[in-house]
């Protein structure tokens, strides 16, 4: 059966090619280009982008950046920091990320430009501060706050996704055995109910009446359930859509503040850390209204970029709207007053980092009880119903 194998290869003339060839081997694949008058520079399996194919996770990406910068601030060329990470992974995706990378350094564009062209695992973030590392010859140090950035970024996630875990398993454990109570053990009681022909209490109708719609029209269940999740992914697409939800985030209760301090965290440290690279207001602004991560606060933003284009400071944009903290505001105001708004930024951001974490164990501290409450809640109503109709046939 043959192969598909990707190639690097030099001709007579040392113009180097690249391409694909099916082969049964690698070693037949090597011969055939051989025997084409080519000099065989890399060649490997294409492992294709399948769903088997391994990805690229975000730690992957951290650890490439991490080891560019070191290898670039020793002097090594970055068309020869590549190839040395390239020879020592094992993650065939990345390794055909690296191929492209380097190949495409080697071809004499910037990086900057090889990194723009996978946008799915380097941002438009990411690519901006290369840029600018590259315009100021500062590569290895932009490289190192670029992987920095990104690690911070990353235990943030990680951190709401830990807090969530807990009561999202208590809901499905919830969710789990009130369908089980309806669908398995109040039919048992049903026929014992309607032969003794006693008047079923209120509880007692709900619940049969929930476990007949269970047990009798599952089949509507799955579709039902389908086209819901469907139409609120849909939804959250459209601009009115998103707008609802990323309002409704931001003021439900227990995790609206959460989520308030999680996105006001990331843009200001995005904010921040792209003035202390370099770049320029308008265009830090700009980047900062894309990687907000909520409709209202990227108009927000976008509303400071207009604001600031028309001649206004930062803080004069942000004083009044409920969006933003007054202390923040004051915050930045000083900043822009001491010429020093991007290291202000960066340790109002690290503030705010901590203050996330605080308000996660305050808000997973709330769910779990009131889980354990509505759990508690409908449980005891399931049993009531059951134990009701045994009174009445006692008495």
């Amino acid at each position: 059966m043959a192969t598909t194998f990707q190639y690097r290869v030099r001709d007579a003339l040392g113009k180097e090619h690249e391409g694909s060839v099916d082969a049964v081997s690698q070693d037949d694949a090597v011969q055939h280009l051989r025997r084409e008058g080519f000099q065989v520079v890399e060649i490997e399996e294409d492992v294709g982008v399948g769903l088997l194919a391994p990805r690229i996770r975000r730690s992957d990406v951290i650890y490439l950046t991490n080891q560019l910068a070191i290898m670039v601030d020793t002097g090594i060329t970055l068309s020869t920091a590549l190839q040395s990470i390239l020879e020592q992974e094992q993650n065939p995706t990345l390794r055909r990320l690296l191929i492209d990378l380097r190949s495409t350094v080697e071809a004499g564009d910037d990086f900057s430009s090889a990194l723009a062209k996978h946008p799915k695992h380097f941002d438009k973030t990411f690519v901006s501060m290369i840029k600018v590392g590259e315009a100021t010859g500062t590569l290895g140090a932009m490289l190192e706050r670029v992987a920095t950035y990104l690690r911070k970024e990353m235990e943030m996630r990680s951190k709401v996704k830990s807090a969530m875990a807990y009561p999202a398993v208590m809901a499905t454990v919830a969710v789990g055995v009130t369908v089980f109570l309806l669908t398995f053990i109040l039919p048992k009681f049903a026929p014992l109910f309607a032969k003794k022909g006693i008047k079923l209490p209120a509880p007692t109708r709900w619940s049969m009446a929930a476990s007949d719609v269970l047990m009798h029209y599952w089949q509507w269940w799955v579709p039902c359930t389908i086209a819901v999740v469907v139409g609120f992914l849909y939804g959250r697409r459209t601009p009115q859509g998103r707008q609802m939800w990323d309002t409704f985030l931001i003021n439900a209760p227990i995790v609206g503040p959460v989520s308030r301090k999680v996105i006001i965290s990331r843009s200001l440290r995005t904010l921040g850390t792209m003035l202390n690279s370099g770049l320029q207001v308008l265009d830090a602004l700009k980047l900062t209204a894309e990687v907000s991560g909520n409709f209202l606060y990227e108009q927000l933003w976008r509303h400071v970029h207009e604001q600031v284009t028309e001649g206004n400071e930062i803080c004069e944009s942000l004083r009044g709207n409920e969006l933003f903290p007054p202390t923040i505001v004051q915050m930045i105001s000083a900043g822009e007053q001491t010429a020093q708004l991007g290291g202000v930024l960066e340790k109002v951001s690290n503030y705010y980092d901590q203050e996330v974490e605080s308000s996660i164990k305050t808000a997973t501290g709330m769910i779990e009880p009131l889980l354990i409450c509505v759990m508690g809640v409908v449980v005891g109503t399931i049993g009531l119903a059951l134990l009701l109709p045994v009174f009445s046939l006692s008495k």
